[in-house]
């Protein structure tokens, strides 16, 4: 472990300028605007896997369609930069190993053999229901940023 600072080593400069109580209150209104994300997520998807249509919420992921790193503060908690999606396609999702077209048709990336395929339950012909025209730009991103040829345009 030679190189790797010890816990207690971080450099004390760096922390000074953390106000524990501002940090306090910044954690807390992002996991409530996350909360809300989900909730609203849950509810415009009648809490099912927006694509599968699996109903166990504990297995359920909200998830963004802009990823977080790349969209504005208002992007990151608009429902509209949301599908709710069983975990396994929201690991392949968030990823870029899958993606949707304008009608909510999937896209899947050449990476993914046909034996993934198979262990993932993914086919060619499914695809998502209940999209609404803000839901596009974001999906344009997401296709955009994993190198999905854009057929909307």
């Amino acid at each position: 472990l030679e190189g790797i600072p010890a816990a207690g080593s971080l450099n004390t400069a760096d922390n000074m300028d953390v106000d524990p109580r501002t940090e306090t209150e910044a954690k807390r209104a992002i996991r409530l605007g996350q909360q809300n994300f989900r909730r609203d997520l849950l509810e415009h998807w009648s809490a099912r896997c927006a694509l599968t249509g699996l109903a166990i919420p504990e297995l359920l992921r909200a998830s963004h369609i802009k990823p977080w790193c790349d969209a504005s503060p208002s992007e990151r908690l608009d429902p509209n930069n949301g599908l709710l999606l069983a975990v396994h396609i929201d690991g392949l999702f968030d990823r870029g190993f899958v993606s949707f077209d304008g009608d909510g048709s999937i896209l899947i990336s050449s990476k993914l053999d046909d034996e993934s395929l198979k262990c993932f339950g993914v086919t060619p012909g499914l695809k998502i229901s209940n999209l609404n025209s803000q839901h596009q730009k974001y999906l344009k991103h997401h296709r955009s940023r994993y190198g999905f040829t854009d057929q909307d345009e």
